[in-house]
């Protein structure tokens, strides 16, 4: 049953019992993206009570305007790009299958509301805001409701920062919502910020002949991952005709200044690039200033952040998690972070574990990397180096005509792993094992001793383990 703010009303709780009050619940969510959906199944699981409330799609981002949608596009741009038959109105029908939007405006979350309530939860549609410990009032479709839970989970998500750039307000620019969400090429496009989501946007609309420029104020692409993996995937978008501008930020826009229409953009060290479209990427804002969290003892900083505790609580029965928790941002620590805010506010004597939180990014060439670069790790006090092995002149990479590299960062007092990081072919695949290792503290002589099968990107991962030991003795 999905409700609106409105009366109490009396439901069961999926599991047989006595119909309890709605109005009050042993968990009460707010965000219904991927960590308010992974607490509210587990904790369903375990027999507790719950409300989720979600003022827009259940569901978050991730399956509408982000990780599903750029995915769908990456591989019908890929496809085309081969030579293939995937022209730009069949990439958007697929990418609208992929999104529940096929024929209509905005996408349907019916998907996700029908899962959480299936399981047992309450879906409340509202803009939910805190009202004392243990209660959050909802509002929507102009009627109150007031919750009251034994523990509340904060799960809003992010949303794109839009930067302050003069004139960039007197246009409609894109966020990722239209950078995946379009249903027509852009004539030309101008992405700020060099990060996952603009280096994936920029080589779904390169590979369909769109003009495109990325802009990035960082001195190379992707900036936290290793500097081999920014280099690999800037040759890759070059060679898909993106035009790529680091270490220059924006500076001002001026509305269809340029030809036929476009946008001009000042740069910062005195050059300008000209889009039809700006889409805006150079980071994520989050909503917690709306929360009303003051009225629970929280408080937050200028930025208008906070920081939860190692076991994810920003006050006493109220945690946090997802993108706003830190330290990264991702759908799989988000489900991660959610259900372990469950575990503990059920009693488990757990806290969450992040030394090893994979990435990846979805471009040709791919990336995936885990811990710490060489420079993270000696900054850290760690005796470490590292190890780089070239795809293109291993097995794999001569039988998929393909290049990049696995770097590995190595503690030489513990013999043990503290990072990997790998572009090319599978590379968001082959990095789970170095996960895995990381987070074990697995010996590098296991690793070693390990069999890994040929021609992999996870073999030329094996063979430097092996290197590796022979040079530790």
């Amino acid at each position: 049953m999905i409700v609106r703010a409105g009366p109490t009303e009396q439901r069961c709780n999926g599991r047989g019992d006595e119909n309890v009050d709605s109005q009050r619940f042993d968990f009460v969510i707010i965000g219904g993206g991927a960590a308010g959906e992974g607490a509210a199944h587990l904790a369903r699981e375990r027999g507790a009570s719950v409300a989720v409330v979600e003022k827009d799609l259940v569901g978050g981002a991730c399956p509408f305007w982000a990780c599903m949608p750029s995915k769908a596009l990456l591989h019908a741009a890929a496809v085309h790009h081969a030579g293939g038959d995937y022209p730009w109105p069949k990439a958007s029908a697929f990418r609208d299958y992929m999104i529940v939007r096929e024929g209509i405006d905005y996408p349907d979350d019916h998907g996700h509301v029908t899962s959480l309530e299936q399981a047992g939860a309450t879906v409340i549609r509202g803009q939910a805001k805190l009202a004392g410990r243990g209660r959050v009032d909802v509002t929507g479709d102009g009627v109150d409701r007031t919750l009251t839970g034994r523990d509340v989970i904060v799960a809003v998500g992010s949303h794109t920062r839009i930067p302050d750039i003069e004139g960039l307000d007197e246009i409609e620019s894109w966020t990722n919502r239209e950078g995946t969400a379009t249903r027509d090429l852009p004539l030309s496009l101008v992405i700020l910020g060099g990060g996952p989501t603009g280096v994936e946007l920029a080589q779904v609309y390169a590979r369909y002949g769109v003009p495109t420029t990325i802009v990035d104020s960082n001195d190379r692409l992707l900036s936290r991952d290793h500097p081999r993996s920014s280099e690999a995937v800037a040759k890759g978008l070059e060679k898909d005709g993106v035009r790529v501008l680091t270490g220059v930020r924006g500076k001002r826009v001026r509305a269809r200044g340029g030809d036929d229409g476009s946008h001009v953009i000042e740069l910062s060290d005195g050059s300008a690039v000209q889009g039809h479209e700006v889409l805006v990427a150079v980071g994520r804002a989050f909503p917690l200033a709306e929360l009303g969290l003051e009225s629970a003892g929280v408080e937050l900083d200028g930025k208008s952040r906070v920081r939860p505790d190692e076991h994810l609580r920003i006050a006493e029965h109220v945690y946090l998690v997802g993108d706003p928790a830190g330290p990264e941002m991702h759908t799989h620590l988000a489900h991660y972070q959610g259900e372990m805010a469950v575990r503990i506010a059920l009693g488990e004597d757990v806290k969450p574990d992040q030394r090893a939180i994979p990435r990846a990014v979805y471009t040709d060439p791919e990336t995936g990397s885990v811990g710490l670069r060489l420079d993270e790790a000696l900054e850290q006090g760690f005796d470490a180096f590292e190890e780089t092995a070239d795809i293109g002149t291993s097995a794999k990479g001569y039988v998929l005509e393909a290049g990049g590299h696995v770097t590995i960062v190595v503690d030489r007092r513990e013999k043990i792993l503290l990072g990997a990081f790998i572009a090319g072919p599978g590379a968001s695949e082959a990095i789970h094992e170095a996960v895995l290792a990381v987070k074990l503290r697995v010996p590098l002589a296991v690793l070693a001793d390990t069999i890994h099968a040929f021609p992999t990107t996870a073999r030329v991962m094996g063979g430097l383990f092996a290197q590796v030991v022979k040079q530790l003795g």
